[in-house]
């Protein structure tokens, strides 16, 4: 019993990986950056800089690309992160009983009125 906290501690390490960035005031940089539960690292990645006049810092925006594909099975290498100059991108939430193209309303499906009413 000894012998398996120690597997449950290994585990628990904390796992990073070098991630080249790409644009932006980070171009060229090589960064540590940590991986997930899946191995992957984060699908957006920003960055607070400090403005000089003591406004609230500025967020620059890298989003997660593959590096590139082995030539002989086509396996992802890894990953890169490339500076998006307009910002973290917003999306809405994909509810799976949402009709497609369903637009703002909250997604219950029907036409708002009940079957029992005249």
């Amino acid at each position: 019993m000894a012998g398996r906290g120690r597997g449950w501690a290994r585990l628990a390490g904390v796992r990073s990986e070098n991630t080249p960035f790409v644009g932006g005031p980070l171009d060229g940089r090589v960064l540590p950056v940590l991986v997930g539960p899946t191995g992957h690292p984060p699908k957006w990645y920003e960055i607070p800089v400090p403005n000089d006049d003591g406004r609230p810092p500025t967020a620059h925006a890298y989003r997660r690309e593959p590096l590139g594909y082995t030539k002989r099975l086509g396996l992802q290498r890894g990953w890169k992160y490339v500076y998006a100059p307009d910002g973290r991108e917003r999306r809405e939430l994909k509810w799976p009983w949402s009709k497609p193209g369903g637009g703002g309303e909250s997604g219950g499906g029907g036409s708002g009125t009940r079957a029992d009413t005249p």
